[in-house]
Order: C-alpha cells, then structure tokens, then sequence
C-alpha cells in the first residue's frame, strides 16, 4: 500500500493526505468534543473552576433566603421589587434568576451581569453559535416565599468559562495534529527535492559513480531514476570516448609505424634509380616501387575508413530514390570487378520500388563490400549479387568464396562495420553469414 502511494503523481499524493489529514482532524475533534462533558466535569472536581448552581447547598441556601421575601404581586409594584432584589444578590454575577407567580406571569428578575460586559459577551456570541448554546445551564423549579409559592428560573452562564475556551483549544489541536501532518508531508518532499539538488551537484562536480536514491514512482522519483540514466549514459560516453581516444592513438601509432617502412624502401629504390648505376634494373625497382606505393595506398585507405566508422554524429541526405539507382550501382560495380578477373553473376528484378535514401552513403556502401571482394575473393569463384522485392523491401545479397590465401578477413571488420552504421542511418539493416570460405551478405532496404 505505501509502494502504490509513493508511485503515485504528487498532486494524487497531496489531495490523498489533504483528505486523509482532514477526516483524522475532524475525528480527533469530535472525539474530544464528544467527552467535554467529562472533561468538564473533571476539571470542577480538580477545583480548575466553579459553578455555583452546582453546590449541592445552592438550593437549599436558596429555599432558605426565599422565606425573608415576598412576592411581588406584578413587575409594576415597584416597591415589592425593589424589596426583593437583595434575593437576587444571593447569585454570583454569571447567573440570571427570574420569580414567575403561580399564575405563570413574570414578576421579577435579574439578567446575569457578566453578560453586560463586553470581554465576556464577545466570547459567549461567538461560543454559543458555535455550540448551539452549550455551557448554558438552566434550572426550573417551585420555592416557597413568605407569601406563596413561586417558580423560579435561573440562566447560569458560569460554565461557559470553560466551554468555550475547551472549543476553541479542540479546535486548536484539530488544526495543529492537520498542519503538522500536511507540513511532515511537505517537508518530506523537500528534504527529496534537496537530496536530488545535491546529488545533481555531486554529479556536476564530475563524481559521475554516485547512483542517485530510489525517490518513489512521483515525478521526483522519475526525475531521480532519469537523472540516474544520464548519470550513466555520460559516465558510459565518457568511458567510451576515452576508449576510442585510446583506440585512435593505438591505431596512429601502429599505421605510422607500418607506414615508415614502405616508405623507408620506397625511398631507397628511388634514390638507386636516381643513381642511374643499373639500367637494366630499373623496370624491377619501378615495380617495387609501384609495389610499395600501393602498399601505403591500402594502408591509407584503412585509416580513413576506420575514420569514417568514428564518425558518430554523420547524418544521412534522405531523398526519394528508385531502386534502379541501387541497380546502376550494382551493374556498375559488378563491371568494375568483371575487369579485376572476377565472375560476377547479376540477377535483378525487373519491377522498381521507391524509397527515402541518400546516394552518397549508397555508393560508399557498395564501394565497401566490392572492395572486400576485390581484397579477399577468390577469382576462380563466381560472383553472385541478386536483388528482389520482398515484405516492402528491398534485399540485396552479394555472395562469394574467399580466397585460400586469405585466412581471415580483417581483423577489425572496418568495412563491414562502416557498412553496418551507414545502413542503419538509412533505417535499414545488414546480415552477413560466413561458412568455412562460403561468405554473403544481405542488405535490406525499407521501401515506400
């Protein structure tokens, strides 16, 4: 259940907690304000405060004053009224009492006084709105004066002292337990947020080894595992380009060191021939040296291919294109090896597809497998390169056998490996299939 919440997006998180948090206040403060009166009750019993009408010797106190005074007979009789009032004195000022007659007519009275004052009816109006005029305490009952028996009514607002401060302290802690909940939830977002705000310094500071934390399933969380990811990828780049950089400098070092020889022999044939010693010698140092000469042509050429394969960031012209372009090339090329003492075998469809492509790399693609084939085929061995359409593409397969002499192709695989990435820029794909000296390769072409 916490997993599933801390996947959630933190706008559901913040409405879950906000109405979760609220409906925990609200309960905490009906449970406290349900046992006010126990709490109430308590409080009088530990002498916290007094409520006079509750003495147990209030009433009695009181049946025994009645009997010094008469009652008046109507609140117009002035004088019987005046004569009572010092009944009235008997009460505390937060409690009202009024003398009704046996008639049921009110015949004197007085309004307790506290309510006169302003500090104390502020709090009572907004308390008894609030309560519905709890703490309000009201007593009905007979007492007997010196001449007949009156019912008497009090309105005691005693208990309101502590009512309506208990109200608003419930209505304190409600909105303390809901704010401290709501602010432990805030805060715990931020101390993610600056969690996230370090490590993405620490990564900036180039300490590229430190994983980022598990933040959950939120926008935090999937900022944390994304961050996580670049993290990687730059550490994964940087470690790749430190290992090209290093492959590199190997190769330079290596084709500098092949180049120095042929050049060194090279050089030395040309001086003899400067010389002019040995006429009869020089056809043979003139073919060393278009011997040599080609030798540091193909070493050349190895490092600009493997150049090529460097180049990570090269982008293809995409254009609308016929198949018979590919054809042409692949006419053109099957010509070229026809002169080189190959036999080649072409067999191409008649229909034509069209398809997004760039000329260019189409031409540095077929430069590549017919300079393989010129290097390591076997010219006893027929060529055979094909084409067809199939499943909207258009494959082309080119397959030979490779020379006895030839042990193994290169090494490095530059020109299959530079085919490989110009193809997969063109959104197509390579397949090459090597038995014994039986070699193919495949090229499939996405038509429109």
């Amino acid at each position: 259940m916490i997993r599933r919440f801390r996947n959630l997006k933190i706008r559901t998180q913040s409405a879950i907690m906000i109405l979760c948090t609220l409906l925990l206040s609200f309960a905490f403060f009906e449970i406290l304000w349900l046992n006010k009166w126990n709490i109430c009750e308590t409080a009088e019993r530990l002498n916290l405060f007094y409520v006079q009408i509750n003495d147990k010797d209030f009433k009695d106190m009181l049946a025994k004053e009645a009997l010094n005074y008469n009652i008046p007979d109507s609140e117009e009789d002035t004088e019987a009224v005046a004569a009572v009032q010092p009944f009235f004195d008997l009460v505390n000022e937060y409690t009202g009492i009024y003398i009704y007659g046996g008639d049921g007519l009110f015949r004197a009275g007085r309004f307790a006084p506290a309510m006169e004052t302003d500090s104390f009816l502020f709090l009572f109006n907004i308390g008894y709105r609030l309560t519905g005029g709890d703490g309000e305490i009201v007593l009905d009952f007979p007492l007997e004066f010196a001449n007949g028996t009156a019912e008497i009514m009090i309105y005691n607002y005693e208990r309101t002292l502590f009512i309506y401060p208990l109200l608003f302290l419930c209505l304190f802690l409600s909105a303390a337990l809901f704010l401290f909940i709501i602010l432990f939830f805030l805060n715990r977002k931020m101390k993610q947020i600056l969690i996230l705000k370090d490590e993405i310094l620490t990564m900036s500071a180039g300490d590229l080894t430190h994983e980022f934390p598990d933040l959950g399933g939120n926008e935090i969380g999937i900022l944390a595992k994304e961050l996580n990811h670049l993290r990687e990828s730059l550490s994964d780049n940087i470690r790749k380009e430190q290992e090209s950089r290093k492959a590199n400098q190997d190769l330079i070092t290596a084709l500098s060191h092949d180049l120095r020889t042929p050049l060194t022999i090279l050089n030395g044939y040309l001086e003899v021939l400067k010389l002019k010693r040995n006429p009869q010698t020089q056809e043979e140092y003139l073919d060393r040296c278009l011997k040599k000469a080609e030798d540091i042509k193909e070493l050349t050429d190895r490092m600009f291919e493997y150049a090529l394969v460097a180049e990570e960031n090269e982008m293809p012209d995409i254009a609308w294109l016929s198949t018979d372009f590919i054809k042409q090339c692949l006419e053109e090329h099957c010509d070229f090896i026809r002169l080189a003492g190959f036999t080649p075998a072409l067999d191409l469809p008649d229909t034509s597809g069209v398809l997004q492509s760039d000329k260019t790399m189409l031409k540095r693609i077929f430069n590549n497998l017919f300079s393989n084939i010129l290097k390591y085929g076997d010219k006893r061995r027929t060529v055979t390169v094909s084409g067809r359409v199939q499943d909207a593409e258009f494959i082309v397969s080119v397959t030979n056998l490779i020379k006895i002499e030839s042990p193994h192709i290169d090494s490095s695989n530059i020109g299959l490996r530079n085919v490989d990435r110009m193809i997969r820029l063109l959104h197509g794909r390579l397949q090459v299939m090597q038995e014994k000296e039986h070699f193919e390769v495949k090229l499939y072409f996405p038509l429109q």
